[in-house]
C-alpha cells in the first residue's frame, strides 16, 4: 500500500536530554537527506545505521540543530515503510524548528496514532497488538506492563486465531456435508458433532474470560475509595500508600473537604485511590458538599477502605457507614492501634460480615503490609496470575469475547434441540466474525479510525 510521508514529534514536549522527530513514508530518507549535512549522504546510508551531522535550513543555509539521524529502510521497520528518526537536543524550541523544516518539504503532520496505524495496515501487527502499544505506554505497574507486553508479542492474537480456526473447521465441515453429501472422506457433521465441537470452543472462551476482571483492573486501575468519619486517619492512609504528603493531615475534624485522587501501585495492582471528606452530619455548607460527593463515590467504588477509630467506641455514624458499603468489596481498618483500643472488636467483625478486618496505625505503619496483601488477594487468585498467557484486559476485547460466547451458546442450544446444522451454522459464523474483530480481520474502517485516534501524537 502506498501512502504519503508523515512526520511528528515522538517524544514528550518539554525539556529533556533528547527529542525525536520521526518520519515515515516513501520520501522519508530523501527529505531527511535534503536537510542533513554530515560526512555522508543519508540516501547512501545502510539500513539501521545512525549518523552525526547538522540540520540546515535549505533556504537560508542556517544551521538549525546538531543531530543524530537514524535511517531504517523498509520492510524491517515499525511501519514497514522507510523510517527516519532525527534526534535533537531536548527542548520545545529546537525540536519544533526541526519539525517545521521537515513539514515544509512536502511532508504531512501525522495524525494521532498514525505510525501504529500504518504498522497495522501494512500487516506488521494486528489490531489487538496495536492496541497493546497504548496499554504498554499507559501501564502503571510492572504487572500491567507484562500483560500489555504479552499482548504485543501476539499471545492473545495466537489464541484468537486458534479459536477462529476451530470455528472455521466446523463451518467448512458443514458446507461440505451440505454441498457434497456423496463425498465419503468428509467428516459427517451431525447435530451432536457440532454440539461437541462448539462446546469445546465455548469452554476455551470461558477460560479466557475468567481472567477478564483481573486484566481490566491491571489495565485501568481499581477504583478504591477511602471512607470513614472525620479525623480517623483517611488522609494519613493516603499519604502512606503514595509515600508522599498529598493530603493535609491535622487533628481538626473535617480538614478534607474535597476529593483527592492518586494512582498507587499495591503489589502490582494499580489503585485509583480516592481520599474523601469525612462522612458525618454537619451544618457546614462546604463540608456538606464534600460529604455528598463521598457518598456518590462510594456507590461507584470497586473497593472500599473503611477506617474506624479504634481509640473510641463505635458510633452510630460508623454503623451507618457499614450499611452504606453494602456488598461492595471492603477492607475494614481499625485505625490508631498505637493507642489503647476502646472499640468493640467483636461488634466491628459482626458488622463487617465477610469483609476482612485489620488493625492499623499510620504513625507506626502497623498493618500496612497486611493491607497490601489483602488488596492484592482481591485481584489475584491461584487460578489467575499476572503472568497468565490468556489474560484479556481490553474492554473492547472482553465485550467481543462475551458476544462470541453468546453466539456459541445459541449454536449449542440449536444443536441440542436437534435443529439442522445449517441453522446452527449461522451462529457459528457470527462467533467467528466477532473474534475476527479483536485482531482486525473483520472490522470496519470507522472503528479502526476511532481506535487509533485515541493514540498520542507521534506514536
Amino acid at each position: 500500500m502506498d501512502y504519503d510521508t508523515i512526520a511528528a514529534i515522538s517524544t514528550p514536549i518539554g525539556e529533556g536530554a533528547i527529542s525525536i522527530v520521526r518520519l515515515s513514508g516513501p520520501k522519508a530518507v530523501m527529505i531527511a537527506d535534503s536537510l542533513f549535512h554530515g560526512s555522508r549522504s543519508l540516501s547512501e546510508a545502510a539500513s539501521h545505521t545512525i549518523h552525526y551531522g547538522k540540520i540546515v535550513d535549505p533556504e537560508t543555509q542556517q544551521t538549525v540543530e546538531e543531530v543524530m539521524v537514524s535511517v531504517m529502510r523498509k520492510p524491517k521497520t515499525f511501519t514497514r515503510e522507510d523510517v527516519v528518526e532525527i534526534n535533537c537536543h531536548g527542548g520545545l524550541t529546537s525540536v519544533s524548528r526541526v519539525l517545521e523544516l521537515v513539514l515544509n518539504q512536502d511532508v504531512r503532520l501525522a495524525e494521532p496514532g498514525e505510525f501504529t496505524k500504518r504498522a497495522f495496515l501494512n500487516g506488521r501487527i494486528d489490531l489487538s497488538q496495536a492496541e497493546a502499544v497504548m496499554d504498554l505506554i499507559r501501564a502503571k505497574t510492572d504487572q500491567a506492563m507484562n500483560v500489555a507486553m504479552s499482548q504485543m508479542e501476539g499471545k492473545l492474537s495466537a489464541l484468537v486465531r486458534e479459536l477462529r480456526q476451530q470455528l472455521l473447521d466446523i463451518l467448512a465441515a458443514v458446507e461440505v456435508n451440505i454441498d457434497y453429501p456423496e463425498y465419503d472422506d468428509a467428516e459427517v457433521m451431525t447435530s451432536q458433532t457440532l454440539y461437541d465441537k462448539a462446546l469445546g470452543v465455548r469452554r476455551h472462551l470461558d477460560r479466557v474470560l475468567s481472567t477478564a476482571r483481573q486484566g481490566k483492573i491491571l489495565r485501568e486501575g481499581l477504583s478504591t475509595v477511602i471512607v470513614g468519619r472525620p479525623n480517623v486517619g483517611k488522609s494519613s492512609l493516603l499519604n502512606q500508600l503514595v509515600h508522599e504528603s498529598k493530603a493535609i493531615v491535622t487533628d481538626v475534624p473535617g480538614t478534607t473537604r474535597d476529593v483527592i485522587e492518586e494512582y498507587v501501585n499495591i503489589r502490582g495492582v494499580p489503585l485509583k485511590l480516592v481520599d474523601t471528606a469525612g462522612i458525618r452530619d454537619t451544618d457546614d455548607r462546604v463540608e456538606k458538599i464534600g460529604v455528598s460527593r463521598s457518598k456518590q463515590l462510594l456507590k461507584s467504588a470497586e473497593l472500599v477502605l473503611l477506617l474506624i477509630n479504634g481509640h473510641e467506641p463505635l458510633t452510630d455514624e460508623d454503623r451507618a457507614l457499614f450499611r452504606l458499603i453494602g456488598d461492595t468489596p471492603t477492607v475494614v481498618l481499625i485505625n490508631k492501634a498505637d493507642l489503647s483500643l476502646k472499640i468493640s472488636i467483636d461488634e466491628v467483625k459482626r458488622l463487617s460480615g465477610s469483609h476482612p478486618v485489620l488493625q492499623t496505625s499510620m504513625i507506626d505503619e502497623k498493618g500496612l503490609d497486611e493491607l497490601e496483601k489483602t488488596v492484592a488477594s482481591f485481584i489475584f487468585s491461584d487460578q489467575a496470575s499476572a503472568n497468565s498467557e490468556t489474560y484479556v484486559s481490553n474492554t473492547r476485547h472482553i465485550a467481543l469475547l462475551k458476544q462470541a460466547r453468546s453466539a456459541l451458546d445459541d449454536a449449542i442450544n440449536a444443536a441440542d434441540q436437534g435443529m439442522p446444522v445449517d441453522m446452527a451454522q449461522i451462529d457459528i459464523k457470527r462467533a467467528w466474525e466477532l473474534l475476527g474483530e479483536i485482531i482486525g480481520d473483520t472490522v470496519s474502517d470507522r472503528l479502526i479510525n476511532e481506535l487509533f485516534s485515541k493514540f498520542c501524537l507521534g506514536k
